[in-house]
């Protein structure tokens, strides 16, 4: 009996979205030792030295692919990539952690959008229900049910650069389903992780308070294993899934399972001893439900075929 790519895609994604979800409270610790930046520029370096031994080991024939190929790949990935953890750790330095998780939970909907712009449809009624439910699930998490102050959020500068990196990661989602096609997605994350760790190396270059060698070295064993792990299962293992994602459901239907970063974070949070509320599982539940309604739906839909007698 052959597996449903279908079913091992939604699964694969899940524990992407875990690995990204648990990244926030593991990352919270690492930055009492460590700056922003110094943290994902090693991110990304650990993650480009393991995909590059991994290409090395399983000798992965040469790509050839037009210079204009090349071109985009390296603007998409840079953009994507650097733009999503420049604007988001940035912003974070002006704006609260609430602002910053609703305006990445929009992710979704943005990377929805810009699929029926491109390819000038409208979207289904199940996809905006998705959306809809699975958005309220993570708004009743990052609010605590407090829902009205979401009318006195105020837009300030920090908002501005986490909406940049937001949009940036949603044109990165939709563009990377038309690149996967005609390149491996192993290589196409080395190549993000290479144009990532150049954005923000040059931006440590910029900015004379930051030291990401000695940082790094200066670090307890604790913070330096964080950062591995943010590097290896946060960055080399979240991307490869989510790319296969895209590659399997499509950007669109990919894009839904970010919900589950905010919720996941929450369920770490309670791991490491931090208290969950019962709102904050019903929030669980509810994005959850989003996602499993409308697959449901299809599958009563679905003729059933009588076995032969």
């Amino acid at each position: 009996m052959k597996s449903d790519p279908t079913m091992k895609a939604v699964f694969l994604l899940i524990i992407c979205t875990f690995f990204w979800g648990s990244c926030f409270p593991i990352g919270k610790q690492v930055l009492s030792e460590v700056h922003a930046l110094t943290l994902v520029f090693w991110r990304f370096v650990i993650a480009a030295a393991c995909l590059a031994i991994y290409l090395k080991l399983v000798r992965m024939p040469k790509l050839h692919l037009s210079i204009n190929q090349w071109l985009w790949i390296i603007l998409v990935s840079a953009v994507g990539i650097g733009g999503l953890n420049l604007g988001l750790f940035t912003g974070l330095a002006s704006t609260n952690a609430t602002n910053g998780s609703l305006i990445m939970a929009l992710s979704p909907l943005i990377t929805s959008l810009i699929a029926c712009v491109a390819l000038r449809t409208l979207p289904s009624f199940a996809q905006c229900f998705s959306l809809l439910v699975s958005l309220t699930g993570v708004l009743m998490v990052i609010t605590n049910g407090h829902l009205e102050t979401l009318f006195s959020m105020q837009i300030n500068h920090g908002d501005k650069l986490i909406f940049g990196g937001m949009l940036a990661w949603s044109f990165y989602t939709y563009f990377s389903q038309g690149i996967s096609r005609w390149m491996p997605v192993i290589p196409y994350t080395f190549i993000g992780m290479l144009s990532g760790a150049a954005v923000i190396g040059a931006l440590c270059l910029a900015s004379p308070e930051v030291h990401p060698f000695a940082e790094l070295v200066n670090s307890s064993a604790l913070g330096m294993a964080e950062v591995v792990y943010i590097g290896v299962f946060g960055t080399v293992a979240g991307y490869l899934l989510w790319l296969n994602g895209v590659r399997q459901l499509g950007s669109a239907n990919t894009a839904l399972f970010f919900n589950f970063v905010p919720i996941f974070s929450v369920l770490t949070s309670f791991m490491l001893g931090q208290a969950v509320t019962e709102l904050q599982l019903l929030g669980i539940i509810v994005v959850i439900a989003g996602l499993l309604l409308p697959r449901i739906v299809r599958f009563k839909r679905e003729p059933k075929v009588c076995p032969e007698s």
